[in-house]
Order: C-alpha cells, then structure tokens, then sequence
C-alpha cells in the first residue's frame, strides 16, 4: 500500500531562479531607484531632407506616459521590497545576513566571501542559505511546482 500524497513537489531550480531574478531586481531597484526620462529642451539639430515637415511632436506626452509606466513598476519593486524586509525580519540572524550580504548588498558577491566574512563553516552555510532561500519563496509566494505526469485512469 502506498501514502498518498496531497503536497505538489516543488521544482527547487525554477523557484531558486525565479527567486535570484527577483532579488536581483530589488538590489538594482535600491542601488539606483527609477530613473525618470526628461523632456529634451534644445532643438534638434537634425537635418530633414525629404519628409513631412508638418508632423508635429508630443515630446511632453511621450515622456508622461513613459514616466507614467515606469513610476507603475516602480510601486510594484517599492512594494517588492518592503515584503521582503518584513519576511526577512522574522528569519534568524544567520539567514538573514545570508540573504542579505549575497544578494542584496554588493553585485559580485560570491559564497565563499559571504561565508567567511560571516564566520560560518560551507556545509553550514550551505544549509542556512537553502532554508532560507525557500523560506523567503514561500513567503513571497514564489515557489515553483512540479508539473504533475498522470497516465490514464489510475
């Protein structure tokens, strides 16, 4: 007799993938901010040798709009970010500087620097960072399932 299971497996390389995008995208976002499109004050000085001459340019309104768009994703990173400091101010101090020190801090971080400068051993390390790793999947509801392969009418 087998057990049932009613739990869907987790795909851990898509959700770790999904997860490192996002953080990713949250160390740029607090790195730099939004950087807004300004209006170009001077003239071209292109010159217009066969073409309409009449068309007239909304410069103000494309930038709007532009800016419009932009200033939407940004409320969704502000948004982002501010639930991952929430889910990660509930993790252990180990598992926060993980997260923290590798993905949020500094580009070019590695494992072994992170994990050194923590003080902690690799297998240790290790541990921590995939806990805390699915732990802060889950509370951002990231996680990937397995597609479910049923054959038939078993």
């Amino acid at each position: 007799m087998t057990q049932l299971t009613f739990l869907p497996k987790i795909d851990r390389k898509a959700t770790q993938v999904r997860l490192e995008e996002i953080l990713e995208n949250i160390r740029i976002y607090r790195q730099f901010g939004m950087i807004r499109n300004e209006m170009k004050v001077t003239a071209s000085s292109e010159v217009r040798y066969h073409g309409p001459t009449n068309i007239v340019g909304k410069p103000a309104e494309d930038i709007a709009l532009a800016n419009v768009a932009m200033s939407e994703r940004e409320v969704k990173l502000q948004r982002l970010s501010f639930q991952i400091d929430k889910a990660l101010s509930r993790f252990s101090k180990n598992q926060r500087d993980i997260i923290v020190k590798r993905y949020l801090e500094d580009e070019e971080v590695f494992d072994y620097m992170v994990y050194n400068e923590i003080g902690m051993s690799e297998r240790t390390y290790r541990r921590n960072k995939s806990n805390a790793f699915y732990k802060l999947a889950f509370a951002l509801r990231l996680e990937v399932y397995e597609a479910e392969e049923t054959g038939g009418n078993e």
